[in-house]
């Protein structure tokens, strides 16, 4: 992909894994200012989160490079680092990672829309407002996080990442919890809402229906590196590796109705 924007994460020939064994043996991608969403696929274990993981700093890389503004990611000094954790945002199936009885829906997106006014980083948007960008009713404002079922404290961790107004939202089976028919809801409107705030979005998901809702451009994961990219339907159309095969065979209602 042609990027005429600044890039904002790039990884160059990245290889990285854990105890010393590969799963990633060679990946190059760039996130750029106001990208159209970017989806990357691929089976259980072929190492997507390893990418997030990478992306965000928490692994260091075994060769190759993850680089935020040209300065390596997993040895940013403290202000980059602040600066990185406002621009760059993960949001992880895991939904809001609290065990405080205590905490609610609008305290913990109030703390967030503090924060992007500290970074000068808001949009204008209200805790009401949040809530209906990912389809939660009012009623939730005061309901504690404890409370909520694992596909509402996802879209509440959504809802509180959009909050700050990052440059880039790296969403990680972000939305596994939510029935079908409301994940496209809360898929169509965060497209929507990410355009207008010009937020460059990386999605990745064994959930082919998302990544084809929210992403005009795919890539496929297999033996550690990208096997083929591209839209989504010229991938599943004519598989390039046995894994994308799988991955089409796997979900035949979705490959058809790409065709």
């Amino acid at each position: 992909m042609a990027h005429t924007a600044e890039p904002i994460i790039v990884a160059s020939g990245l290889r990285a894994g854990y105890l010393g064994e590969e799963v990633l043996r060679g990946i190059d991608l760039t996130i750029a200012r106001k990208d159209a969403p970017v989806g990357i696929v691929g089976p259980s274990g072929a190492g997507k989160s390893t990418i997030v993981r990478a992306l965000m700093g928490i692994i260091t890389p075994y060769a190759g490079s993850v680089t935020f503004r040209g300065r390596t990611v997993s040895k940013l000094r403290r202000g980059d680092r602040k600066i990185f954790a406002g621009e760059v945002r993960r949001v992880s199936q895991d939904g809001v990672p609290t065990t405080d009885p205590r905490l609610t829906a609008e305290a913990y997106l109030k703390g967030a829309l503090k924060d992007a006014r500290k970074a000068g980083r808001t949009h204008g948007t209200t805790i009401e407002g949040l809530l209906n960008f990912v389809a939660l009713e009012q009623h939730f404002i005061g309901r504690r996080i404890i409370t909520m079922s694992g596909g509402e404290r996802q879209r509440l961790a959504l809802a509180h990442a959009l909050a700050t107004r990052p440059d880039v939202l790296i969403l990680d089976e972000p939305l596994t919890a939510i029935d079908p028919g409301l994940r496209s809801e809360v898929l169509r409107r965060v497209k929507e809402l990410t355009v207008d705030l010009g937020i460059s979005v990386l999605l990745v998901s064994h959930d082919l229906e998302s990544v084809d809702r929210l992403c005009p451009t795919v890539h496929a994961l297999a033996d550690g590196v990208f096997v083929q990219s591209g839209p989504l339907s010229e991938i599943l159309a004519a598989p390039a590796h046995p894994v994308v095969a799988d991955l089409a065979a796997a979900a035949p209602l979705t490959a058809q109705r790409l065709r």
